[in-house]
């Protein structure tokens, strides 16, 4: 393990800067440079051809949805959209990548010059977008033994090249500055946006888990006061959001370490362990890697019409920041009650389901990111796997509303629900849920507390009406929870008038 500066220690010294370059699989149904089936999965090697494997006298022809993709992608960042553009070969030796070179862009990319914001803890920051650019992904390898998952060590690596040829989007940011102690959180909060705007846009699964998203994490500190870039590091292939924000703070903390011991950054890659949450030494990028790019000779240049791209314009889907903002509004949210939700991935999707279904929005709130989060989190799955879905919650809400059942018993009714018993109603009819509302058996219950408790009974009588939750949390206690609070409440007072 490297040694670490503290956190406070790195930014009462150093300016944080960030760069981050995404990588995203597009969902089309084919490959980007053949007609080879896109879906992930399926037996090792199954999904080739002469074309993503690179085979000689192969001919690639570009996949026009994903050009369409891309445009999409280019125009919901606030991308300025190349009136002409080509691909390149990038060349480099990976087992993964049979042809020995990637077909990307360079110098030419389809979309460029835009920008995002994104908030973290109620403020704004800017990240302006260098590139977004088209080209294939690789294979994948697979390193067997040694216990890593990792090439040192293994007694040996498989390689599946079903992946080679998915196209793959590259969205480049400008360097990021004036973040300081928010700088890992920006960092996770783009990454977020970024997923719920691919998904807005129907254009990848973005299941970072899954690699059809993944950032490559560069940082890098320079001396407070100072306007010179330090060094930077680039983190590879960081797949979730936590991650994103541990990897950076972690090379901030080893970064800042170095410098204050008057030491040299070295620029490199570095890979990010799960297990212990630290980074590892790649590949040295002190010398600039020549890739050798050279004009894609079996492609032609693409040349956008401008009237097709004002069309894909029009028909971009309302963007995840405004959806928020105006749902946010109808629901009556705070911004702390909003970023509650943001915080729970899923969760919006599932809120606002819910009160189409016709709950609350404050109901809806309440039972996704309470009760449900909880029994998800037990769980181990993701709040919209839990097993209710929004229209169940709906209905349990109803029952609520209705006086049916409170809220204690409600969770009753979620259990019933879960173990597969039937709808609400029907669980609260075969458990016996309903509150009693019954004037004989309450009064019954009211008088028997009242007998066990007289000096509680003498305090309300002398005008100390606080002191009746104690009596009706005895009513409460004796109907096991059936009972309904208010009218016992009403009883109870009226008693001892």
């Amino acid at each position: 393990m490297d040694d670490l500066l503290t956190y406070d220690a790195v930014l009462a010294r150093f300016d944080p800067v960030l760069g981050l370059e995404v990588h995203v699989e597009l969902n089309t149904a084919s490959k980007m440079f053949c007609g080879c089936d896109n879906t992930p999965g399926g037996e090792p090697n199954t999904t080739t051809c002469p074309v993503c494997l690179g085979l000689p006298g192969s001919l690639p022809v570009v996949n026009a949805h994903a050009v369409e993709s891309a445009i999409r992608i280019g125009l919901a960042l606030n991308c300025q959209v190349a009136p002409w553009c080509r691909f390149a070969r990038k060349n480099y030796f990976y087992p993964d990548m049979t042809k020995d070179f990637q077909t990307s862009q360079y110098d030419e990319p389809i979309c460029f010059d835009g920008w995002v914001d994104v908030e973290v803890e109620g403020e704004t920051f800017r990240i302006e977008i260098e590139r977004v650019h088209m080209e294939e992904d690789a294979g994948k390898l697979s390193h067997v033994g040694g216990g890593t998952g990792r090439i040192v060590g293994a007694e040996y690596s498989l390689v599946d090249y079903n992946r080679a040829g998915t196209p793959l989007m590259e969205i480049v940011t400008r360097p990021v500055r004036g973040l300081g102690a928010k700088a890992p959180a920006v960092g996770r909060a783009y990454m977020a946006m970024l997923r719920d705007l691919m998904r807005a846009l129907g254009v990848s699964d973005a299941r970072m888990e899954a690699g059809n998203m993944r950032c490559d994490a560069n940082v890098s500190l320079m001396p407070t006061g100072t306007a010179e870039l330090g060094t930077r590091t680039e983190t590879k292939n960081v797949n979730s959001l936590r991650s994103v924000e541990a990897a950076l703070t972690y090379e901030m903390r080893r970064q800042g370490a170095i410098l204050a011991e008057g030491g040299r950054v070295v620029q490199e890659t570095r890979h990010w362990h799960e297990d212990g949450e630290y980074t590892s030494p790649g590949r040295n990028k002190e010398q600039a890697e020549d890739y050798r790019y050279f004009p894609e000779p079996d492609l032609v240049p693409i040349a956008p019409d401008p009237a097709w791209v004002e069309e894909l314009r029009a028909s971009l889907p309302e963007l995840p920041a405004r959806r928020r903002a105006r749902l946010q509004e109808a629901w009556g949210f705070s911004d702390l009650e909003m970023r509650d939700v943001l915080g729970n991935e899923g969760s919006l999707d599932l809120i606002e389901a819910t009160v189409a279904a016709g709950a609350p929005p404050a109901a809806a709130r309440k039972w996704w990111l309470g009760e449900l989060a909880r029994r998800a989190n037990e769980a181990g799955v993701e709040l919209g796997a839990v097993g209710v879905t929004p229209e169940q919650v709906a209905q349990v809400q109803g029952l609520v509303d209705a006086g049916t059942v409170n809220d204690k018993l409600a969770r009753s009714v979620f259990d019933g629900v879960l173990a597969g018993e039937g709808s609400p109603e029907e669980v609260v009819a075969s458990r016996g849920l309903a509150v009693v509302s019954d004037d004989g058996a309450l009064g019954e219950a009211v008088d028997a507390a009242i007998a066990a408790n007289p000096d509680v009974a003498d305090k309300i009588r002398a005008g100390k009406v606080q002191a009746a939750g104690a009596l009706i949390g005895a009513v409460m206690k004796q109907m096991k929870g059936k009972a309904d609070a208010a009218r016992v409440r009403e009883l109870l007072l009226e008693r001892l008038s």
